[in-house]
């Protein structure tokens, strides 16, 4: 049984409106769902990714009120966003041309990469990939050329390999495949991959017991998902967290995916997801994201919660 690669990623804005702005005029990214946080209604989720909403491209916000984050260990460290070839030329300048902090483009782990800074401290990596489909969007402000392809590699801080390398390769079926020199100096990156391989299929986990205690905030990633196929495969990944004794949520109806929710030693969340049944399924495709869609649990409350929503626009 294995994970077939990355899901999404959910981190933490204070700022939505402006969120929205970034990821989609200057990102170029579709948003494909505006909903709210089910545990927290107060609270906007939104969900940016390709033209068609696949799953593997979708990078999501917590909107919460919250104070800078503290960069260190036991954090979800570094974003992926994979883009083609010969793009990193017109996204270094794009970013330039809009302020943001970037390093130079690069060769980390054997491909071209260029680390930037989201407007509230989020750290990125754009890595240079085609492999697989693309699904651009066509009313982006990027050309379809240069559109974000989908998440990875993703990168994680632990302070000890050990414990996270077990429950990556003996719980999650992870494989082990190399290491690099971790190009913010001292350590290792530790290279783990699911499915088919590929850097839509890593996770990097950098060893980094320097480093203190990271707290969340506004810029922090909040968790990672994997993939898994469909509800049986869920049913089969709680049955296999049981078996190992892994304190988890059990599995969670999102509506558009099934979730379950644990810790791995190194404190960081991580999710495994099913790929559908997706954002289609209330919303016709080609209308994503342009109006506040609540699952039908949550319908009956939607005056209540549309009134403690700010405007996005």
């Amino acid at each position: 049984m294995d994970l077939t690669g990355i899901h999404h990623l959910t981190a933490i804005t204070a700022d939505a409106a402006a969120n929205k702005r970034f990821y989609t005029q200057i990102l170029g990214l579709r948003l494909v769902k505006k909903t709210v946080n089910q545990d927290d209604t107060s609270a906007y989720h939104l969900f940016y990714a390709d033209g068609k909403a696949t799953p593997g491209t979708d990078l999501t916000f917590f909107d919460w009120p919250a104070a800078q984050e503290r960069r260190g260990t036991r954090s979800i460290s570094r974003t992926g966003l994979r883009v083609n070839q010969d793009s990193l030329d017109f996204w270094a300048g794009r970013l330039s041309d809009n302020g943001l902090k970037q390093g130079k483009i690069t060769t980390l782990d054997g491909r071209a990469t260029l680390d930037f800074d989201d407007p509230e401290g989020q750290r990125f990596r754009l890595t240079a990939d085609d492999a697989g489909d693309a699904h651009p969007w066509e009313r982006s402000p990027v050309p379809a050329q240069h559109q974000i392809r989908g998440l990875g590699p993703i990168t994680i801080s632990v302070p000890d390999l050990g414990p996270t390398h077990t429950v990556l390769t003996q719980v999650l079926n992870m494989r082990p495949t190399r290491d690099y020199a971790s190009p913010d100096g001292g350590g290792k990156v530790h290279v783990f991959e699911m499915g088919a391989g590929g850097a839509a299929s890593e996770l990097h986990v950098a060893v980094q017991p320097d480093l203190p205690t990271a707290r969340q905030g506004a810029g922090a990633v909040h968790h990672v998902a994997f993939r898994t196929p469909d509800r049986d495969t869920s049913h089969a990944w709680a049955e296999r967290l049981a078996e190992f004794k892994i304190p988890n949520s059990g599995e969670v109806e999102r509506y558009y995916f099934r979730s379950l929710y644990f810790r791995e030693p190194g404190g960081n969340l991580f999710e495994i997801a099913t790929d559908g049944p997706g954002f289609a399924v209330d919303e016709p495709m080609e209308a994503l994201g342009e109006s506040l869609a609540l699952p039908p649990f949550l319908e009956d409350k939607r005056a209540q919660i549309e009134a403690g929503l700010k405007p996005l626009d």
